[in-house]
């Protein structure tokens, strides 16, 4: 039975592409640990929807557990009834997002452009994933956020450390998906822990604050 605690609400979500069931609970609870409270298993990776079960029975009242990658209203559907709270995807697909509203989840769509960006907003999102983050630029992402609502949350997410952390949040990014320099196949549960420890680290030194 895990002792972790509870950690402080973070604009931090853990991506876990590739993980495995057998995987699941360890780095998880490691990921709980570092300080993370959104943790994402995308559904391309190996029988996900299990992976998803398994960390919301045991974590879910620790950290929310949700699913990236998500191409479809019926995928939204599977989710939820593994027990996930929010739907991250690469892309903006209005059914998606209305979907996952509807089934009373946190909508977190990848956006690329202004348009994507205010699409995904009228279609209910809770949050805008840039993705990928560095496709865009520091300089890019400024320009799109002087034009969004000021309400609006973003990740970046795609090519992002912790060392450019503030350099984001200085241009109105308030959080950031970490992947595979926090996690990939064939990491340990301690490798990531200590990826993890620093990712926390890096952005509780830039004092963001939780919305979504």
């Amino acid at each position: 039975m895990t002792t972790v605690k509870q950690s402080p609400e973070r604009n931090l979500i853990a991506i876990l592409r590739g993980i495995t069931p057998s995987e699941i609970l360890d780095v998880v609870e490691v990921l709980v640990d570092a300080g993370f409270s959104k943790i994402e298993v995308p559904l391309n990776s190996p029988d996900a929807i299990t992976s998803i079960s398994m960390a919301q029975e045991r974590f879910g009242t620790l950290s929310a557990i949700g699913a990236g990658t998500v191409l479809t209203a019926q995928q939204v559907g599977q989710v939820r009834a593994a027990g996930g709270t929010f739907i991250v995807s690469p892309n903006c697909d209005e059914e998606v997002i209305r979907t996952t509203k509807a089934e009373g989840m946190r909508s977190y769509p990848g956006v690329l452009t202004p348009t994507e960006c205010f699409a995904a907003l009228k279609a209910g999102a809770d949050a805008l994933k840039i993705f990928p983050a560095f496709q865009v630029g520091i300089k890019g992402i400024e320009a799109v956020r002087a034009v969004l609502p000021k309400e609006t949350l973003l990740y970046a997410v795609g090519g992002v450390e912790p060392a450019d952390f503030a350099d984001y949040a200085n241009v109105g990014c308030q959080g950031f998906g970490m992947a595979s320099n926090l996690y990939k196949p064939g990491f340990s549960a301690a490798q990531t822990a200590e990826n993890a420890k620093k990712m926390v680290a890096a952005y509780d030194a830039i004092k963001l604050g939780e919305k979504a």
